[in-house]
């Protein structure tokens, strides 16, 4: 028995909770390595900048860790009261990396508070440093279990479905399928590229301000080096995620790209506006998508026509594949032109302009995850199982998930209010040219 009511507010919540947790986890699991990279960095040239881009960067991890924390045990809760159904069945499955995914947490966690309490007690930043390495592990793996259960949505195997019944259920397989590869692989280097922007557009906003301190120079410098690196990994990852739909879930890539009919030299659509099946104002691409699809520009990709009309995704997805994609090649593009520009001495790289579009790839970064996350999930629909179980039949039966909605919104609300009041105002009283100045007067000496 489907109640249309509990299931649009299932569907709702559940689109709240992760949307909101997918931007804590999203830095979560980036921010430890870029405060790794800094903090080797300045251990290998002996530059007191990076130590304390590493030491200021991880007391602002904190806050966004603790958020994550919350908002992730509501995505817990939520998967046990708003989809029951597929918890049965999934559950007895895909448990093991749930319960794995909790254990990374925990190991990232220990390794996090001995690192922050034990700042200026090594006689050498090597062995300080060291302590970093399982934080950023731990943050990753947590991120590589969690993706792996979303994976197995859009490809389940590893059990057999007998008079209604699992058995057969090999967990190992079950985590190990054809969708796990390019998810977790996308999920890391976008969450890296992701938290290397939104780091640089805060160094570019306090230089903006006025600053003119070398410590936003140089964090400004590292983070738009690695930006560019993971934004050209996440790109050529893209592209195996594309050959994935290809093969096995064509239906979605054919709703992104707006592919009707079923062709050879088939043409990519970029924006566009859609009337009926008509597509209108739109710049197409000849043999990209068989070139994307199959590494072939001549190659048949399928259309939306061999899928009945229940089983296509929603249209709109392809709006958010675009958004993605051009925000993508956008920082690509400007962190390409800073770094070069700093190699090359472009005086154009420190006008304002330009680091307003560095302080703009922070937020634009963002949208980009966003984007990204809502075309991975409303592309797999109607399936909340793919092939084996349709959203609405997972879904709970009560009518007060309304209530839940309005109670979840509330703590999100504070929670975002919260942790923005303590970033700014933890950062705000304590500036850098401050905390150079005690560490100054601590040590005796200069800091170069």
């Amino acid at each position: 028995m489907v109640n249309e009511s509990a299931v649009f507010w299932s569907r709702a919540l559940t689109e709240l909770t992760l949307s909101f947790h997918i931007i804590y986890a999203t830095i979560g699991v980036g921010v430890p390595l870029m405060i790794m990279i800094a903090q080797w960095t300045g251990y290998k040239k002996n530059d007191e900048h990076y130590i304390l881009m590493a030491r200021r960067w991880a007391r602002g991890f904190v806050i966004t860790v603790a958020v994550g924390v919350v908002t992730g045990t509501a995505i817990g809760l939520q998967l046990s009261l708003l989809w029951p159904n597929f918890m049965q069945l999934a559950g007895q499955t895909i448990a093991l990396p749930l319960f794995m995914e909790t254990f990374a947490f925990f190991f990232e966690a220990i390794f996090l508070g001995i690192y922050l309490y034990t700042w200026d007690r090594f006689d050498s930043q090597k062995k300080h440093m060291l302590l970093l390495i399982p934080v950023a592990i731990g943050a990753s793996m947590s991120a590589v279990f969690i993706t792996i259960v979303n994976a197995f949505m859009n490809a389940p195997q590893g059990f057999d479905i007998v008079d209604g019944q699992l058995v057969n259920i090999q967990p190992f397989l079950a985590m190990f399928n054809p969708a796990m590869p390019t998810k977790v692989a996308h999920v890391l280097v976008t969450a890296y590229m992701t938290s290397a922007f939104v780091l640089a557009s805060i160094a570019g906003y306090r230089m903006l301000r006025g600053s003119k301190h070398i410590y936003h120079k140089k964090s400004l410098l590292l983070l738009m080096k690695i930006g560019l690196i993971f934004s050209i990994a996440s790109a050529i990852i893209g592209d195996f995620s594309g050959k994935y739909l290809a093969e096995y879930q064509p239906e979605k890539l054919a709703a992104a790209e707006w592919h009707f009919e079923t062709e050879d030299k088939a043409s990519l659509i970029l924006f566009g506006v859609l009337d009926g099946e008509e597509i209108k104002y739109a710049i197409k691409v000849p043999y990209a998508l068989s070139v994307l699809a199959h590494n072939n520009p001549n190659a048949e990709v399928i259309g939306l026509d061999q899928f009945a009309e229940e089983d296509r995704p929603p249209l709109y997805i392809h709006y958010l594949f675009d958004l993605m994609v051009m925000i993508g090649m956008f920082m690509a593009l400007v962190s390409l032109l800073y770094v070069t520009g700093k190699a090359r001495d472009w005086q154009f790289i420190h006008s304002r302009w330009f680091r307003w579009i560095v302080v703009a790839g922070g937020p634009l970064s963002i949208i980009a995850i966003e984007a990204g996350w809502w075309l991975a999930e409303v592309g797999r629909q109607p399936w909340i199982l793919y092939g084996l179980m349709r959203t609405p039949e997972g879904a709970t039966t009560s009518d007060h998930v309304d209530l839940m909605m309005l109670l979840f919104t509330g703590v999100y609300a504070v929670l975002a209010i919260g942790s923005m009041v303590v970033l700014i105002r933890m950062f705000k009283k304590n500036p850098i040219e401050r905390e150079i100045e005690d560490r100054h007067a601590e040590k005796g000496g200069d800091i170069l």
